[in-house]
């Protein structure tokens, strides 16, 4: 199945025409890494497949065919919808950082994504980061818990230290209960060694 993509909804011609039935505009916009999926938009009049950034067809309602493609340039998007652009939320971005066994310092792989993390907190002005802690199953639940949790903030005090306002930061701790990879108790398991840092 083809991955959908962001679509964006015309508010403000939804709005303009609601007294002559539903007549919408749909633009296929390009993810935040800059990918493109496909969107199909079908009535019982016919369908449109779109395919390529900033595509659109305006869909007249129910019954009737939609229109044909144009495809507009990202000044036009931004121009025609720019009340929608406002308030579409970004996609949440998140981050997995893997630690050594039995420790709170990560590994030097997951070090060298630091930078990006920060990046992109700022390039956001993100006030909602959510940080999560976990293990894999060697050890007591107790001790992964708090160990986990250790992780978390040690993770917080990073980001604080490159100047990320820590209000903004929340941490949690799943312990070994929500593991990336299952496994039987008491095993090592270096991708369940890890936190989750999730960028809103």
């Amino acid at each position: 199945m083809p991955r959908i993509s962001s679509i964006l909804i015309s508010v403000l011609l939804l709005m303009v025409f609601s007294g002559c039935g539903s007549k919408s505009t749909i633009v296929l916009l390009p993810d935040p890494d800059g990918k493109v999926g496909q969107v199909v938009v079908a009535t019982e009049g016919g369908q449109q497949v779109l395919n390529q950034a900033y595509q659109a067809v305006e869909a007249k309602g129910p019954k009737a065919p939609p229109g044909e493609i144009v495809v507009l340039n990202p000044e036009e998007v931004q121009s025609i919808f720019a009340e929608v652009i406002a308030v579409d939320p970004l996609i949440p971005v998140k981050f997995i950082l893997y630690f050594l066994l039995n420790s709170n310092e990560l590994t030097d792989e997951s070090q060298d994504e630091l930078p990006q993390i920060i990046k992109t907190v700022e390039e956001r002005n993100s006030t909602d980061i959510v940080i999560t802690g976990h293990t894999d199953t060697v050890g007591a639940m107790e001790y992964n818990y708090k160990l986990a949790l250790e992780r978390a903030e040690i993770m917080k005090g990073i980001l604080i230290a490159n100047g990320i306002n820590g209000d903004n930061i929340t941490t949690t701790s799943h312990g070994e209960g929500n593991p990336l990879i299952k496994t039987q108790d008491d095993v090592e398991e270096p991708r369940n060694r890890r936190v989750e840092v999730v960028v809103r």
